[in-house]
Formats: C-alpha cells, structure tokens, sequence
C-alpha cells in the first residue's frame, strides 16, 4: 500500500458526505484513502445507507468498519436520563479499535484526518501515540468555527453561569456579527450538560491539530477567516494553519442507486417550469411534529407555488437529532398531512417520502427557492446552486449559518417563529410568496447567483479552493 490518508468522519451523515468528498482531491494528489466508519452499536441508522451510496459513488475510495466494542452500547448514554445520549461517549470508546487498525497500517499512513467531533473523544491522542500527524476537518461554517474555538474563553469569562442564563444581550465573538445567546446551539445554553462539556474541550484541543481543514471558500466569510489566522479566536495560543478548500459537497448523480435509476422527484422537476418550484428539505435529522407538518402544508397550499417537499416521519416533539437514534419509519403521508391536501395540491406539487437527491435538486433548473435547517452543507449546496433561501434552523450551528445567510450573505430570508413552538401557515406562505414573487425575493437570487460565481472560481484549476488544497498537500 502507497501513502495513505486516513479520515475519520465521526458520526452522523451530516459529516460523512463533507469527508467524502474531501477524499477526492487527495486522490488526484496521488494519495490512497480510506475512510473510517463508526456505526452505533446495535442502531440501523440511515449511516449504513449513506455509506452505500458513498461507496458506489467512489470506488477508488476504501471504506473501513470499525469494530464497535461489545460495552460500547452501554456507555453512549448521558450520565442525566433527562439528556439525550451522548455521542461522544461512543467515539471515545471507538479509540481502541481506531488504534488497533492504524497500527496494522502502518507506516503507510501520511496523516489521519479527524472531523471535529473526533476531538471530543481525545482521538488525537490515538495519532499521537502511533507518531501519525493530525489534522482536523471541520464541516461547518468559518464563522461558527470563529464561535467554536472563542466558547471555551467566553465560558470562562462568564464564571460559573451559564450561557442561557445571562440574557438577551448580543454577545461578540471574534469574526462574526454580534448575535443573541440563543442563536447558540441549544446545549451551549448550560454549561452543566455532559455534550456541551465534551464540546467546549473539543475545541480546547483542536489547537493541537497541525492544520485545519474548513469547508468553505475564501470569498465566502473574510470576516470569519481573518480572525482565525489572526490568533483572535485562540488569544494566547497559536492557531494552525486554516485551509479553505470547498465548496465541497455531494456530487449528485441522480441518487437511486445508480445512473440507470433517476429519482422520481427529478423526472417531476423535468415537467416543471424554470425557477418555478420550492424545494423544502430539513437534512438528514430534521423532522417535525404531526402539528408542524400540517401548518406547512396548509402554508404551501395557499401560497399557490409549486413546490417539491421531503417528509420524513417525526423524530420529537423539537425536531432536535440523535446521532444514535433508530432509522425513522416511512412517513404516513395520508396521516401526518392534512386531509385531501396530496390530491388538492397534486397538480403542482410533490411530496416525497425520506430523503431525496438534495444536490441534484438544487441544481435542477425548475427549482427557485429552497426552504432549509440551514446545515452548512445544505447551506453550501444551495449556494453551488445560486439557489436563495428561506431559511429555518432546527439544532446544532443552524442559527448561527442563518445570522450569516440573512445578515452577511444577503442570500437568504429568515422564516419568523422559527424558535417558537409552530411557524403558523400564514407565515409559511407569505414568505414563500415574497421569495418567489417580490422584488425583494429577486434581488436575493441575484446575490446567490453572485455567491454561485465565486463558488466555481474557487474550484477552478488555479482557483483559490484548489491552491489551498496543493498548500496542504505540501504541508503534510
């Protein structure tokens, strides 16, 4: 075996797919890949299904299964039955057989590649120990990144309260737009819960790392980008280098499992009309109460606008993810949605069950608008796509890729009541409305189409993505 570079996506697909893509560059450097895969124990998530896809989309790619350890179960639970269980908990148990397989390896492995999350589970001491260089992948946002390696000195700065108690004031993180403590990831809002705490020392140990890798294009987030290289964001600590090599998302193919099976939404999209179509998606994890599901659909009904919607069956009452939950069952579509309202709207509208080829819909010339949790790789899909937004986070970072999409961007809406308990329908349809029809909506396309031009510059030979990627391969 040649040179070989290690990745190690954590879980969730929400960071397989980033990884994945990022195994292709070093493969036209001339470098092996393998990419490790961490499944749940005992849990028939939606992972193996994307790591199926993923595999029939890169053969060149090799994909290792890691062992789980037979205690691994046990552990991935919060030390509080009131909290969601913790994943990390499971990455860290995940280490031994990490090791043992980089162990049988090398010394073919020029450097592991870890994902964020890998960090709270002390993986880079794995690397450490076998002499293996480290990088870490970072799937988000630059600007959420900023927020990220500055949280541990904002905690400390607030002593002993934590982040959801100390009111509605903007807070002022390095590279960002100040914004409210509760556009933070709804765990940082208590510095008592375990996935927080694993969290903040997480970002405590990236510095470690010897390079960072973000999926971002330099354009994208100067503001963000220059505070990271300025040491603003670690003050007191040297910062590593940060390479800006995306956009780096799904390539699309049609996702039926080969060229020779398009999805269905796509021959619909074909019969459609140009721009015409609202295409609603909430990721992987995304889902939404019986209640909710049906203020949407009354909302799309109303407006009048085509639209294409992926429903998934709900998860929890907050829409909230689990890395370690079970495959959600088919929705019920004739249960969650209102009566008669797939044959009223079947003329302009599709629903589809689960999941569908998010990449290859934003692209699609039919499609007008994209309505969106605002994960960053939905985020920068639709930017790819010159795709404006509509955007309604769910979890996580979302909140914070919104402030950056509605008030740094320009490319997106936010839909109001979106931290409430329920959107109501007359928000949903007036905002869709006023993307698709208004002046105002126009002029957001006009600046995602603007974002969508430097997008492909950056991965043009000689573009920025692409000289920051042959940086990095020097560097390793």
């Amino acid at each position: 075996m040649g040179d070989t570079v290690v990745l190690n996506p954590g879980l969730g697909v929400g960071h397989l797919v980033p990884m994945v893509e990022l195994a292709r560059p070093f493969l036209r450097g001339g470098l092996a890949v393998t990419v490790i895969v961490n499944v749940p124990p005992g849990k028939a998530t939606d992972t193996s299904a994307a790591v199926a896809r993923a595999a029939a989309a890169n053969p060149s790619v090799r994909f290792h299964v890691l062992p789980t350890p037979p205690d691994a179960d046990a552990d991935a639970v919060a030390p509080d039955a009131a909290e969601a269980p913790n994943p990390f908990v499971l990455l860290r148990r995940m280490n031994a057989p990490l090791r043992d397989y980089l162990r049988s390896v090398l010394p073919s492995v020029r450097a592991l590649v870890l994902d964020m999350f890998c960090f709270c589970a002390d993986a880079v001491d794995v690397a450490a120990d076998l002499g293996v260089p480290v990088y870490v992948f970072y799937t988000g946002s630059a600007s959420s990144l900023a927020v990220n390696l500055y949280l541990p000195r904002m905690q400390a700065q607030i002593g002993d309260a934590s982040l959801g108690e100390i009111g509605d004031a903007p807070l002022s993180f390095p590279g960002n737009r100040p914004f409210k403590p509760t556009d933070l990831p709804g765990l940082a809002l208590d510095r008592h819960n375990e996935v927080y705490k694993s969290f903040l020392h997480a970002f405590q140990r990236i510095p470690e790392s010897r390079g960072i890798v973000i999926n971002r294009f330099e354009w994208l987030e100067g503001r963000a980008l220059r505070a990271l290289r300025d040491g603003a964001c670690v003050p007191g600590r040297a910062t590593p280098p940060v390479y800006c090599v995306g956009p780096m998302i799904s390539a699309g193919g049609g996702g039926g499992g080969g060229e020779e099976k398009k999805h269905e939404c796509l021959a619909w999209l074909d019969a459609q009309p140009e721009k015409s179509v609202v295409f609603l998606c909430f990721g992987s994890m995304g889902t939404f109460p019986k209640t909710q599901l049906e203020e949407i659909a009354v909302g799309m009904e109303r407006s009048g606008q085509r639209f294409l919607w992926v429903v998934q069956s709900p998860r929890s009452a907050d829409g909230g993810p689990d890395l370690l939950a079970d495959a959600l069952a088919e929705p019920d579509l004739a249960a969650l949605l209102p009566e008669g309202f797939l044959e009223r709207t079947g003329g302009r509208g599709l629903v589809v069950k689960s999941w569908a080829p998010q990449a290859d819909v934003l692209r699609h010339r039919a499609t007008g608008a994209f309505v969106t949790h605002c994960g960053w790789n939905s985020t920068l899909e639709a930017i790819v796509a010159g795709q404006p937004l509509i955007c309604w986070p769910l979890y996580a970072e979302q909140r914070q890729n919104k402030v950056f999409v509605v008030e740094e961007m320009g490319a997106g809406v936010e839909m109001a009541g979106y931290d409430g308990e329920v959107v109501a329908a007359a928000e949903v349809e007036a905002k869709v409305r006023w993307v698709m029809e208004s002046k105002g909506g126009e002029a957001l396309r006009e600046r995602a189409m603007a974002a969508k031009e430097k997008a492909l510059e950056a991965l043009q030979e000689g573009g920025a993505s692409r000289t920051a990627f042959a940086e990095f391969l020097r560097d390793l």
